[in-house]
């Protein structure tokens, strides 16, 4: 029998190639290999190998990459099981667990991974009431309450938001950490806001590096959100505002900065890009004020949030519309100074 002859009574073709070329003691079992059979094709110089315990690999040489990942998610699975390698019946391969860190990235192709054939480990997010030791490649991640998985080519994975955290946990490279996080944003893979969340509620913003890699990914974010604002008002034909300025009452003191005013309509738009839960006192002491200071004086400020930017920048358009063409039936706002930011 070579590792090409179908096994039985079983068939596999309902498997996909590397499902038929990694499969768990129990399955090997199902088609008709024992115990002792699967021993002996994984001998030092047989046709198999035991990649990790309880799973098998039904070819000599290396691993591929894809062949990792699913094994990584069997061995998870057959710990929830007992020992035999088992995954659970008529569930995904891995159970309650996803790929998340490294080699979740690298599996979204971000440039600034490493390749997944080239990471020593494969870090799975599992729940924390699970039992597991790490062992060969796979390491294990526990939450309290896992996100819902996003699948990429059937592998089920964390978040990026999450998957970044994960890895950044586990990272010393202050380069490699900034890399990973200013590329998450640039390249659309989720919103500064939400990274910073994550990385939060993980403890990690007390490490240096990691704080100086979020003022980087903050700062990308907002020029990110800029250029989505420019291209809101520009797209959807609203008339030219006066960018990035500060609006101060005459002789008096300043009264802020604004991303957006129309001073005949006396409207103004602000990016509010903070993380959620995060500067909240701020917030309320400082730009809360601003803003009620503002809509007192008879301004109108429409507040924006990158997320918004990128997922509806035609209910945005709209909203800020509508705020123009209101100005014409609210009195005239005090002249104010509008002046460079």
């Amino acid at each position: 029998m070579s590792h090409n002859t179908p096994l039985s009574p079983r068939p596999l073709h309902h498997l996909s190639d590397v499902q038929r070329r990694v499969l768990t003691t129990r399955q090997l079992r199902e088609h008709g290999v024992t115990a002792s059979v699967a021993a002996e094709r994984c001998r030092a110089d047989g046709p198999w190998q035991q990649i990790l315990p309880g799973v098998h690999l039904l070819h000599p040489g290396p691993a591929t990459s894809e062949e990792r990942l699913l094994a990584a998610l069997l061995y998870t699975a057959s710990r929830g099981q007992g020992a035999d390698g088992s995954a659970p019946d008529g569930g995904e391969p891995g159970g309650e667990a996803m790929i998340t860190g490294l080699a979740a990235l690298a599996l979204r192709h971000f440039s600034s991974a490493p390749p997944l054939a080239s990471l020593d480990h494969i870090d799975v997010l599992v729940p924390r009431t699970r039992r597991l030791r790490a062992t060969g490649f796979v390491r294990f991640v526990r939450a309290g309450a896992l996100p819902a998985p996003q699948y990429l080519a059937g592998v089920p994975t964390a978040p990026v938001a999450s998957a970044l955290a994960d890895a950044v946990a586990r990272l010393t490279d202050a380069v490699l950490v900034r890399r990973l996080l200013t590329e998450s944003v640039r390249h659309g893979h989720c919103e500064a806001a939400a990274v910073v969340a994550e990385l939060n509620s993980a403890r990690l913003l007390s490490r240096p590096h990691v704080v100086d890699a979020v003022d980087a990914l903050l700062a990308e974010g907002r020029a990110i959100a800029e250029g989505r604002l420019y291209d809101m008002v520009r797209g959807h034909h609203l008339p030219e505002p006066l960018w990035n300025v500060e609006l101060r009452l005459p002789g008096g003191p300043a009264l802020g900065g604004v991303d957006a005013y129309w001073r005949e309509q006396a409207v103004a738009v602000e990016i509010d890009a903070r993380a959620p839960r995060q500067d909240e006192e701020l917030w309320r002491g400082g730009f809360g004020r601003k803003r009620e200071h503002l809509e007192r004086l008879g301004i109108t400020v429409v507040r924006v949030t990158p997320k918004r930017l990128r997922e509806s920048p035609e209910e945005q358009a709209a909203v800020v519309r509508t705020a123009l063409i209101a100005a014409a039936d609210r009195d005239p706002a005090p002249y104010v100074v509008v002046l460079p930011r």
